[in-house]
């Protein structure tokens, strides 16, 4: 499937708005893509399809949550966590798409996970950052991100645990596990 297959799949799928940041996700991916030589065909896939499942009603998430092998302990969290998990199940029920670190990097889109290999970082950071993005701290992440693809999401998952606490909201434990992992990274695995 090439990027312009994938868009117009995903299109009727998205609001208006989120359809927009579809885009600028994508294109913000491929830039990185090209700085951090990582397959500019999969990066495409895997931004294109990022929020494929965010517009699914919240009893169809929480089914498929229920139905699969995706860890129950999502439905404990906001339910803005599912989106990403389940979409890495529909496109490959719906279109066929099997290539696992694509799947990888949607599911782990908002939360991030232990281990992540260059494509999750990629889409989880391009997701954070996208020029329609206005938050405290996103234009130091984009800074940084030109240079330091693994401090760029470091400092985008600190961020966020930072707004979730500040806002009394629960942190999902991927979060937690996505910043401890990258420190260790970057302090050499101390």
């Amino acid at each position: 499937m090439n990027k312009d297959e994938a868009i117009l799949l995903v299109k009727p799928h998205l609001t208006k708005e989120r359809f927009d940041h579809t885009l600028r996700v994508a294109t913000t991916a491929e830039e990185l893509a090209g700085k951090y030589n990582e397959s500019k065909e999969k990066v495409e896939l895997a931004a294109i399809f990022h929020d494929y499942a965010k517009y699914r009603p919240k009893e169809e998430l929480r089914r498929r949550i229920i139905k699969s092998s995706l860890p129950k302990d999502l439905l404990h969290y906001h339910h803005e966590l599912w989106h990403g998990p389940v979409g890495a199940l529909l496109i490959e029920q719906e279109y066929g798409i099997t290539d696992r670190l694509i799947q990888s990097a949607i599911r782990y889109h908002t939360t991030g996970k232990a281990n992540m290999s260059k494509l999750d970082m990629i889409i989880f950071i391009a997701d954070y950052m996208e020029p329609g993005r206005t938050f405290p701290g996103v234009d130091e992440v984009r800074e940084i991100a030109q240079d330091d693809l693994i401090h760029a999401c470091l400092m985008a998952s600190r961020n966020t645990i930072q707004h979730l606490m500040n806002k009394n909201a629960s942190v999902y434990p991927d979060t937690f596990y996505t910043y401890n992992d990258l420190i260790n990274r970057i302090n050499g695995g101390n």
